[in-house]
C-alpha cells in the first residue's frame, strides 16, 4: 500500500506475506464441518451472485418496470401512424296509421343500414410527436440505467448476505470450540482442586467461563440463522455449504481513478442525465402546444334502406365521400398552455441539479469504499498479528500455570483474548470483501457481465426492437 494506492504486487505479497490466512481458514472450515457436516462441493460466491440474478423478484420487478417504460416510444410513435374507425347501425321500424272510430291503414316498415369508415391523420402537431419520441427514448434510457442500479443493489446483497453467512459460520465454530476448551479446563480444574493444587474460586471461575461460553454459542446462532434467513431472500434458496472467496475482485489502483470511473459509470448519473434529456424534449413538447396544428380526415358512409308499404316497398341507397384537411391555430386557451410550458422548464430545471447531486453521491461512495477496504485490510493484517502473538501467550501463561506463577484467571483470560481476535479476524476478512464489492458498486461494476457470471444476461434492447414499432398484439 503506497500514498493510499492499491497495487497487484502488494495483494500478491500480502497473500504470500501472511500464510496465517490461508490456514486458518481452513482450520474454521474444518471446525464448521465438524460442528455440522458439510456436503462434497461448495457452493462459490459467484454461483451466488449467478442465482440472485436469475431469480431474484426485485431485480424481476424493475425488468418488467423497463419493459412498461418501452410501450411509451410506441405510444409516442403513434401520433405518426392514422387511426381508423369503422361504425354499422342496423334500424327497424314499424309504422301503423289509423284515425280513431276508423279502419287502419296497412302496416309500413323501414329498414335501415348505415356503414361508416372514418380516417384521420396528423399532419403536424407544433413538432409534439418527434419530441415526445425523443423523450419517451430519453425515459427509456433512464430507465436501463435504473434496472443497471437495481441489478447492482441486488448483486451487493448478496455479497453480503453470502459473506455475513460465512463469517457467522465461522464465528459459530469458533465459540463452540471455545465451550469444548472451557470444558476440558473446567475438568482440570476440577482434577486439580481435588488433589489441592487450586482452590475452589479456581473452579467456579471455570464454570462462570464455560456457562459465558455457551450463552456465546447461542447468539452465534441467533445470528448465524439471521444471516441465512437473508441468504435466502436475496439468493432465492437455503445456503449449503459456502465457500470462503480466495480472491478479491480487481479494484483500480488508485482513489483517483476510482472516482474518475465512478463519475463516468455510475447508475445514478446516467440515470439522472437520462431523465434531464426527457425533461429537455418536454419543454419543446409544450411550446409546441403554440404551434398550429394540421390533421387531415376521409371518410366513407353508405347508407340503405328499406320501406315496406302494403304489398309493395321501396329500396334506396346514399353514399357519402369526404375528405377534409384541418388547421387549427390556438389563439388562448386561459394561459394554461404557458403554465404548462413553465412548469416543463422548472423540471428540467430540477433534472439538471440532480445531475450535480448524483455527481456528489457517486464520488462520495466510491471514497467511503474505498476508505472502508483499506481499514479492513489493515485490520485484518493487524488481527493475524494479534492471533499470532495471543497464541503465543496462551502458551506461555498455560506453561506457567503449570508451574503455579499463573493463576486460572489469567489462563482463561489468554483464552478469551485468542478467541476475541480470531473472531475480529472473521470479521475483517468478510468486511474486506464487501467492501471490495461496494467499491464496485460505486464505480458501475458489480453487474453480471462486469463480474463474468456465468449466465445469460437480460437484453433490454430485445424487448424495445419488439415494441417500437409492432402495430397489433399484446
Amino acid at each position: 500500500m503506497r500514498n493510499g494506492s492499491i497495487h497487484r504486487d502488494d495483494r500478491r505479497k500480502y497473500d504470500t506475506r501472511h500464510p496465517l490466512k490461508r490456514h486458518w481458514i481452513s482450520a474454521l472450515a474444518l471446525g464448521i464441518a465438524l460442528s455440522g457436516g458439510q456436503p462434497v462441493s461448495a457452493e462459490t460466491l459467484k454461483d451466488a451472485l449467478a442465482a440472485a440474478y436469475m431469480g431474484n423478484p426485485q431485480l424481476e420487478a424493475q425488468r418488467a418496470a423497463l419493459r412498461a417504460i418501452d410501450e411509451n416510444v410506441r405510444q409516442a410513435n403513434a401520433n405518426y401512424l392514422p387511426t381508423v374507425d369503422g361504425n354499422y347501425t342496423h334500424t327497424e321500424r314499424g309504422l301503423t296509421i289509423g284515425v280513431e272510430g276508423q279502419p287502419s291503414e296497412p302496416r309500413t316498415d323501414f329498414n335501415t343500414e348505415n356503414y361508416r369508415a372514418q380516417l384521420d391523420q396528423n399532419l403536424f402537431r407544433g413538432f409534439r410527436t418527434l419530441n415526445a419520441v425523443k423523450g419517451a427514448k430519453s425515459q427509456v434510457m433512464a430507465g436501463r440505467a435504473q434496472l443497471t442500479d437495481v441489478e447492482q443493489q441486488v448483486l451487493q446483497d448478496a455479497v453480503t448476505a453470502y459473506m455475513d453467512v460465512v463469517r457467522d459460520q465461522a464465528v459459530l465454530a469458533l465459540n463452540q470450540n471455545n465451550v469444548q476448551v472451557l470444558e476440558r479446563q473446567l475438568e482440570a480444574s476440577q482434577d486439580r482442586f481435588r488433589v489441592g493444587e487450586v482452590t475452589r474460586t479456581d473452579v467456579a471461575q471455570s464454570e462462570a467461563r464455560l456457562e459465558g461460553a455457551r450463552s456465546q454459542v447461542l447468539n452465534a446462532e441467533a445470528q448465524l440463522a439471521t444471516a441465512r434467513a437473508a441468504y435466502e431472500r436475496v439468493i432465492g434458496r437455503p445456503p449449503s455449504s459456502l465457500k470462503t472467496p480466495d480472491e478479491r475482485p480487481v479494484l483500480p489502483p488508485s482513489l483517483e481513478d476510482a472516482i474518475s470511473l465512478a463519475t463516468a459509470q455510475s447508475p445514478g448519473i446516467l440515470q439522472a442525465m437520462s431523465n434531464e434529456q426527457a425533461a429537455r424534449y418536454s419543454v419543446r413538447e409544450a411550446e409546441g402546444a403554440l404551434l398550429p396544428t394540421v390533421t387531415a380526415q376521409a371518410s366513407l358512409q353508405r347508407f340503405e334502406g328499406i320501406q315496406f308499404f302494403g304489398e309493395g316497398f321501396v329500396g334506396f341507397t346514399q353514399e357519402t365521400r369526404e375528405v377534409l384537411l384541418n388547421v387549427a391555430v390556438p389563439l388562448y386557451a386561459g394561459g394554461g398552455r404557458y403554465s404548462d410550458i413553465r412548469r416543463a422548464k422548472q423540471t428540467r430545471s430540477q433534472r439538471m441539479l440532480e445531475i450535480r447531486q448524483a455527481e456528489r453521491l457517486a464520488q462520495e461512495r466510491a471514497r467511503v469504499a474505498w476508505d472502508n477496504y483499506r481499514a479492513a485490510r489493515g485490520q485484518i493484517i493487524s488481527s493475524e498479528a494479534q492471533v499470532r502473538a495471543n497464541e503465543i501467550a496462551l502458551d506461555g501463561v498455560r506453561q506457567e500455570a503449570a508451574v503455579g506463577s499463573r493463576t486460572t484467571l489469567d489462563v482463561l483470560d489468554a483464552e478469551q483474548e485468542l478467541l476475541d481476535s480470531r473472531v475480529s479476524l472473521v470479521r475483517a476478512q468478510r468486511d474486506e470483501q464487501v467492501a471490495a464489492y461496494t467499491l464496485l458498486s460505486a464505480m458501475g461494476q458489480l453487474t453480471a457481465n462486469g463480474l463474468g457470471l456465468e449466465v445469460e444476461t437480460y437484453d433490454p434492447i430485445a424487448n424495445y426492437d419488439k415494441v417500437k414499432w409492432q402495430l397489433f398484439g399484446w
